[in-house]
């Protein structure tokens, strides 16, 4: 289905989308636990330059930016970040805590300097004010419509045809995570590392059987899809039915 078609039928609420930049894979996927959890869509990327490459490829609204890492000196990397999208709001990252350092960065464009490791709540607050600063107002409708299918990633349910979804924790991140990528397909490298924070292994079948259990609750299968298209060889694709008519007895 075109993007057009989504346009005419998906009503969206934007959520920002917020990028996680730092080498250590504990406190990259805490942080992106924290993001999700609290609604916001958040990706990750291990090195300065796949940054900057993540950026490229899919603009964010926030960067959260640990300065110490493996391919750059993150403080002379903020510049560069900030200059991929305009206005783009950096926040730094670092464990140390002497001021010379804060002020070097903040002078080098960050809009906010966080010594970690640091709570969720604060964290949380810290990423609010910045995107406050930067201009962006969070709607206070927080689901994503897609035809029959209603996503709320700040409750964390999702409703089908008006009848709530009794949804995994896994499950129901999947199904956020593909109807914030809708109309696009989403590779199962992206989705382990993104839903799974996991390494992609091209044996590992756990996205083809979370996926599998999560068109059995969509009341759609593999050969009948409606909203979760499989792409040979390439990923998942979340498309907006063009019908709210269910095929009986459907079955993943």
């Amino acid at each position: 289905m075109t993007s057009n078609v989504i346009a005419r039928t998906a009503r969206f609420t934007y959520v920002p989308h917020v990028l996680v930049v730092g080498e250590d894979p504990l406190q990259q996927a805490g942080l992106v636990r924290a993001l999700t959890e609290a609604g916001y869509l958040a990706s990750s990327a291990a090195t300065g330059a796949a940054g900057l490459h993540a950026l490229s490829e899919r603009p964010a609204d926030l960067v959260l930016m640990d300065v110490s890492l493996p391919d750059a000196d993150g403080v002379a990397l903020l510049p560069r970040m900030r200059a991929t999208i305009d206005h783009l709001p950096v926040i730094a990252m670092s464990a140390r805590t002497d001021e010379n350092h804060m002020i070097e960065a903040l002078d080098a464009g960050a809009d906010d300097y966080l010594v970690i490791p640091i709570g969720a709540s604060a964290l949380l607050a810290r990423v609010r004010a910045v995107l406050r600063r930067a201009g962006w107002a969070r709607s206070r409708r927080s689901s994503l419509v897609l035809g029959g299918l209603t996503v709320d990633p700040v409750a964390r349910t999702a409703e089908l045809e008006g009848r709530s979804l009794s949804l995994s924790p896994k499950e129901f991140d999947l199904l956020c995570y593909l109807a914030h990528r809708a109309g696009q397909v989403v590779t199962r490298r992206e989705l382990l590392a993104e839903v799974w924070q996991m390494p992609y292994n091209h044996a590992d079948r756990t996205v083809d059987v979370h996926v599998s259990w999560l068109r059995r609750k969509l009341r759609e299968s593999g050969k009948a899809p409606r909203y979760l298209h499989t792409v040979r060889g390439v990923g998942l694709r979340l498309d907006v039915p063009s019908a709210t008519v269910y095929p009986m007895g459907a079955h993943a």
